[in-house]
Formats: C-alpha cells, sequence, structure tokens
C-alpha cells in the first residue's frame, strides 16, 4: 500500500522539517509513505475566506483519484488513542486499498468538496496545533502506528 499526506503550503520552520523528514524515512521501512505539498494560495487578502478553501480544495483534489482511501485531520475528525489509530491503519492495510491519503489542510479547513470527497475524518487532538506542527506529530503518530502493528518497542502502554 501507498500512503500519502497532502499539506497545503511549505514549512519555514526547519526544526519541524528535520522532524518530517525522519519519521518519513522511519515510515519507508514499513510502506511507501510520501508527502505532497500543495502550493499556498496567493492574494489571500483579496479572497473571502470560503473562495480560498474552495481554492485549496481544487487543489487537494487534483491530487486524488477515485481509488484512494481519503481521510481528513480534521478537529472534527474521530479521536483515537495510538494503538486505536493503529488498529485502523491496519484495517486500511488489509482492505486491499492501494493508497491511503491523509490530508492536513489550509488554515480555514476544508472546502465542502473536500469534506463531500473524504471517506472519514481524523483529530489528532481537541487543542489546536499550527499547520506545520500538526504534520510532525502526525508523522510521528504513524511512525508509532507501524512500532505498535510490528511489536516493537517504541510505544509504551
Amino acid at each position: 500500500m501507498n500512503i500519502e499526506l497532502i499539506v497545503v503550503g511549505k514549512t519555514d520552520m526547519r526544526e519541524v522539517e528535520a522532524l518530517v523528514d525522519m519519521y518519513t524515512k522511519r515510515i519507508n521501512h514499513y510502506a511507501r509513505f510520501a508527502i505532497t505539498t500543495i502550493a499556498d494560495v496567493r492574494n489571500t487578502k483579496k479572497l473571502s475566506v470560503s473562495e480560498q478553501k474552495r481554492l485549496e480544495g481544487e487543489m487537494i483534489l487534483k491530487n486524488i483519484v477515485d481509488s484512494d482511501h481519503v481521510m481528513l485531520l480534521d478537529e472534527h475528525g474521530a479521536e483515537l488513542r495510538s494503538i486505536e489509530f493503529a488498529e485502523r491503519l491496519q484495517r486500511h492495510l488489509a482492505s486491499g486499498v492501494k493508497r491511503l491519503v491523509f490530508v492536513i489542510g489550509g488554515p480555514y479547513g476544508f472546502s465542502d468538496a473536500v469534506y463531500a470527497r473524504a471517506n472519514s475524518k481524523l483529530s489528532l487532538s481537541k487543542m489546536t496545533f499550527s499547520h506545520q506542527i500538526v504534520r510532525a506529530i502526525f508523522t510521528e503518530q504513524l511512525y508509532r502506528a507501524f512500532t505498535i502493528l510490528r511489536n516493537e518497542p517504541y510505544h509504551h502502554e
């Protein structure tokens, strides 16, 4: 299975980028994992929030195909413990889905079209994190899920 993380906008924090790179390398020992960065929408001061979400949504949807299972990282999504996330990942791995796509939206979330396309939503916390920090948190959790599934000594319960 291929796993893809789609994110809106580049990170300008080298420390976050280093963490994401480290976990990406680790995840690739278990599955093919890649990150696709969608360019920030330009001239956002001239756009309404809904217009910005619509434009970001169009770019996100261009990177998704019909056969993908799409999970949005969204504050209104299911809140799972790490072990529960690992179990959900295992179900997807066993389901025959060719590509599992996780999406981190822009600063205002997702357009209605992206919500309509999504198969599910996942919340990493009730707290709000910057979109840059979420990348590091999510990649660490994805790595943790694989170590849980392999009974490797990373996660302690």
